[in-house]
């Protein structure tokens, strides 16, 4: 009897110890993480965070593009309208430079106009959510997927085509599980190797700073994240671009990433 009632408190430990284990590894992966990278000297492509280095790019998830050539991802991220994507549209024409601009629902039914210019002139217009909530925290799958096809539906009935398959995480927050229920529904993640804080429309930086940020800030693949709220931005960007051009870069879209 004291046998049995030994193996059975030994099994019991042992079952106590492996669900802890089982449920620290869903925990772990339910985890919420932030974006972000680690700039190195000019011209050297930025780390990644440390936390998911080991995962994020099995599950279609990308911070650059093609290391090997200098060619960058001009990418803006569109909460709201503040006046600039006109002008940032007029000045991307100008210099016959692809972009993607990621779009939340709200953007695509208050600004049908600028939606459909964006994509007449061959950019990209993507997902950003419906809500623009920490997809990290949202479990239930049927909400998770809500996120991507509300703001496809409504690109549909505006523009009559399907949606681009590319995904910016808001706030850029993200999780492993996140990362692949979003590979799930065929998306690709797109963070950024380069950004600096454009976002505070009442706090913006000089246009001189501005320059010098994004013009060190490029690197051979670097995935660029802009704000179209700046109005910093909307000033610089010709400068900008026509600057990386002279230091023999190319600007390319997301569909030609490796």
């Amino acid at each position: 009897m004291k046998i049995i009632k030994k193996t059975t408190l030994l099994l019991l430990t042992l079952f106590s110890i492996l669900n802890l284990l089982v449920n620290k590894a869903i925990a772990s992966d339910d985890l919420e993480l932030n974006w972000y990278f680690v700039k190195r000297e000019n011209e050297k492509t930025p780390e990644p965070p440390k936390e998911s280095a080991s995962f994020f790019s099995e599950y279609g998830a990308y911070y650059v593009g093609d290391t090997n050539s200098k060619v960058l991802y001009l990418t803006f991220d569109e909460g709201y309208e503040n006046g600039n994507t006109p002008k940032i549209l007029d000045i991307l024409k100008e210099e016959q430079v692809p972009a993607a601009f990621f779009v939340v629902k709200p953007y695509i039914k208050q600004e049908g106009d600028i939606v459909k210019r964006m994509v007449e002139e061959g950019h990209l217009v993507c997902n950003h959510t419906s809500h623009h909530p920490s997809m990290a925290t949202i479990k239930d799958n049927e909400k998770f997927k809500l996120e991507f096809t509300e703001v496809e539906d409504e690109f549909k009935k505006l523009t009559g085509t399907d949606m681009p398959k590319f995904f910016r995480p808001p706030m850029g927050k993200y999780s492993k599980n996140s990362l692949k229920k979003t590979q799930d529904l065929g998306y690709k993640t797109i963070f950024w190797s380069f950004a600096y804080k454009d976002w505070l429309v009442d706090n913006q930086p000089n246009e001189t700073t501005a320059i010098k940020k994004i013009v060190n800030g490029a690197h051979p693949g670097a995935i660029i994240l802009l704000h179209a709220v700046s109005n910093t931005n909307a000033k610089v960007l010709k400068s900008v671009i026509q600057e990386l051009k002279s230091q023999g870069y190319e600007f390319k879209s997301l569909n030609e990433l490796p």
